[in-house]
């Protein structure tokens, strides 16, 4: 037998090109620059794209990617960083010299406590950071250095206490723990912070056999809840007269 290369049982992914990457740069609404390359199979971070290290907003999510390389850092301009719906493991220390970073989304990946650096706490423009979805069980202490935090996400994660971070953030008014085996004591402590609810759209072949179980029953309820609610509005206006009607029977008074 000739010997050669092992066949890796990776995904090799799909390969980026400086071309492509060009393609894929986008003017939002608002004038900003946004490289777009989500839902592309992208299994390596693509070394190309740090010559486009100019734009405002990066949007990598539903990829394939295990790691962030430090090289992040080229993106000094970087407003918005998406990378959810991937398969990270470890986020590098260089996201912390993200000085501009007004939303981060970490959401749906394979994050724990231990793969969080500590320097994310120099993200003192951060506004919105999305930690949803993850092997999460505690937050790094420097969190509580996130002054301008306003949205925080920490939905289905391994949560048993509400982390302590979260009454140093002066600015904080969303946060969503949903999910978590945190015992129902411990709520009085977010009061005053506003709950809310998150809808990610991912493939379905991105999820495992337990969420989408649970996705096909949440959605079957709110198939239930809206064909109620249409047989309920079409019992509400059944009885009534159309406008035409209406108006025929003003000029019959009228005349």
């Amino acid at each position: 037998m000739v010997k050669g290369k092992k066949k890796s049982s990776e995904p090799s992914g799909r390969k980026i090109t400086l071309k492509m990457a060009k393609n894929a740069l986008k003017v939002t609404i608002d004038g900003k620059r946004r490289l777009d390359l989500s839902n592309m199979a992208i299994s390596t971070f693509p070394k190309c794209i740090l010559k486009l290290c100019d734009v405002d907003e990066l949007d990598l999510s539903r990829n394939l990617l295990k790691k962030i390389p430090d090289a992040i850092d080229k993106f000094v301009n970087l407003r918005l960083l998406d990378l959810h719906s991937n398969h990270l493991e470890h986020l590098p220390a260089a996201i912390g010299r993200l000085q501009n970073l007004h939303n981060l989304n970490l959401c749906n990946n394979r994050l724990t406590s231990s793969s969080l650096p500590h320097e994310m706490g120099f993200l003192r423009n951060l506004r919105i950071l999305n930690l949803g979805m993850n092997c999460i069980d505690t937050l790094p202490p420097t969190v509580s250095a996130l002054k301008e935090l306003r949205e925080l996400g920490l939905f289905n994660n391994l949560l048993t206490q509400l982390p302590k971070s979260l009454q140093n953030l002066p600015k904080l008014q969303k946060v969503n723990i949903k999910s978590n085996p945190i015992p129902s004591d411990e709520d009085p402590e977010v009061d005053r912070i506003q709950r809310v609810e998150s809808l990610y759209l991912v493939k379905e072949d991105c999820l495992c056999n337990d969420c989408l179980k649970k996705c096909r029953e949440e959605r079957e309820k709110l198939d239930s809840r809206m064909s109620a609610a249409s047989t309920l509005k079409k019992s509400i206006f059944a009885g009534l007269i159309t406008p035409n009607s209406v108006a025929q029977e003003n000029q019959a008074v009228w005349r």
